[in-house]
């Protein structure tokens, strides 16, 4: 309890009621030893399963923009290179699998000047706003935190976790939950931990 106090900045009773929580529902175990007391995760899949069952990427506000430009990928990577960004659902996974085609990309950009951040890279970019639609999905986090934790570099970019990654795909259409567990199988067959943010 007190690494997720000390290291992640939570209150001790936020990080007490969601222990006890986990523990009711079977997910973890806890070892009570005084000083040495711990907890472990025991049931990885049924904790993945009831979360996916209630997490909701609906929840993010989106700007949703488009551009014609072939390139628009590499352009937004230099744009937000000293800021907090992330790329995530097919955008994210199709560094590692190639697995749907698509023009669209999402990434979750984080800022406390949303407004003008987003007007600044809209018009460095040359994003159009459309009546309806477009292909460039900037995503404002519900959970602001969480979100950018674990944060990977794949092939340049900045990706959510791997966690992250298959929550946001798992109920997401077109395709999503078969790209999620495209990418599971794939990193299980490397002998990875896939969700690495459990782990640690």
């Amino acid at each position: 309890m007190r690494d997720f106090v000390s290291e992640k900045g939570i209150s001790q009773g936020l990080v007490q009621g969601v222990l006890e929580t986990m523990e009711k529902k079977g997910y973890i175990e806890r070892f009570k030893r005084g000083p040495q007391s711990f907890s472990k995760l025991t049931n990885e899949n049924e904790l993945i399963k009831d979360w996916t069952n209630s997490y909701f990427f609906e929840k993010n506000e989106e700007n949703i923009y488009y551009s014609p430009d072939k390139t628009i990928l590499s352009k937004l990577k230099d744009q937000l290179e000293d800021k907090p960004y992330a790329l995530t659902l097919h955008s994210g996974a199709n560094l590692v699998t190639s697995y749907v085609v698509t023009d669209q990309i999402y990434f979750y950009f984080n800022s406390k000047n949303w407004k003008e951040d987003v007007i600044a890279l809209r018009e460095r970019l040359d994003l159009k706003e459309l009546v309806r639609g477009g292909n460039i999905h900037i995503i404002r986090p519900h959970y602001k935190n969480s979100i950018f934790y674990n944060i990977q570099t794949i092939r340049g970019f900045r990706v959510v976790s791997n966690l992250q990654l298959y929550l946001d795909l798992y109920n997401f259409v077109p395709r999503g939950r078969e790209h999620a567990e495209y990418l599971e199988k794939i990193h299980k067959e490397k002998g990875n931990y896939f969700y690495e943010s459990l782990k640690n």
